[in-house]
């Protein structure tokens, strides 16, 4: 029995240490709803752990994955790669149809988008994938449990707080911490998701900002830049490199 770390960092959505998930603390439980024993309990359901879950049901294991946000795929289909590759397919169609259409012959009147209707897209997409993969689990016999889990007496022992408001205990003989990545603030530039905000709120403004600086020209920081900037927004990249 062992514990095996498989970090996914991603910038700039970096990783407050290396257990996201997983609350390293012995404390009072309420009371537990079930226990179950399994042979590989994954810790994450992001690309790392959800194929590692998949694999390992493959080669005949018991196993069952936890993961706190409620729906499988992690940072990059839930509020990274796909949401943000979603917004930038509508934004360019739109500027398209406003600076090239002409070009081709193609007349376009009051042209206007809704960005409602974008946000919606976008959902779509996701969810889709997320079921996705969720059918992937039941077709390979993979545990699925909603929650935030902790070790508890040893390390083949976690704790899991499901979102349900119950609690499990899982003995597993093997431990796979796969907990991905969060945003990571500034010291002098907290997020408050309104002004100021993460990678992950960038993906959902109610409303086209006049203005926008991006700091950070990574992969994400010029994706969702060259979102708001399609749709009206004057942007300003910041890179240190």
């Amino acid at each position: 029995p062992g514990i095996f770390f498989f970090p996914l960092i991603e910038r700039p959505m970096l990783t407050h240490g290396i257990l996201r998930n997983v609350r390293l603390a012995s404390r009072g439980a309420r009371y537990f709803a079930t226990t179950s024993d399994v042979d590989l309990l994954v810790v994450g359901g992001g690309p790392g752990g959800y194929v590692a879950a998949i694999k390992a049901a493959q080669l005949g294991l018991k196993v069952t994955c936890v993961e706190k946000r409620g729906s499988l795929g992690g940072t990059c289909l839930n509020v990274g790669c796909i949401p943000s590759k979603a917004l930038l397919h509508s934004s360019h169609m739109y500027e398209e149809a406003k600076t090239s259409f002409a070009h081709h012959g193609i007349t376009v009147g009051n042209l206007s988008y809704d960005l409602g209707t974008m946000m919606k897209q976008k959902e779509g997409a996701v969810s889709g994938l997320t079921r996705g993969i969720e059918g992937l689990f039941k077709k390979n016999k993979v545990t699925y449990v909603k929650g935030t889990g902790r070790f508890v007496n040893s390390s083949n022992e976690v704790l899991v707080d499901k979102i349900d408001g119950t609690q499990e205990t899982i003995k597993a003989k093997n431990v796979l911490i796969a907990t991905g990545s969060d945003p990571t603030p500034l010291p002098f530039l907290p997020f408050d998701e309104k002004v100021i905000v993460s990678s992950t709120g960038a993906l959902a403004l109610s409303k086209v900002p006049k203005r926008l600086v991006v700091v950070g020209g990574g992969v994400i920081g010029l994706e969702l830049g060259s979102v708001w900037r399609r749709l009206g927004a004057e942007v300003t990249v910041v890179e240190y490199l």
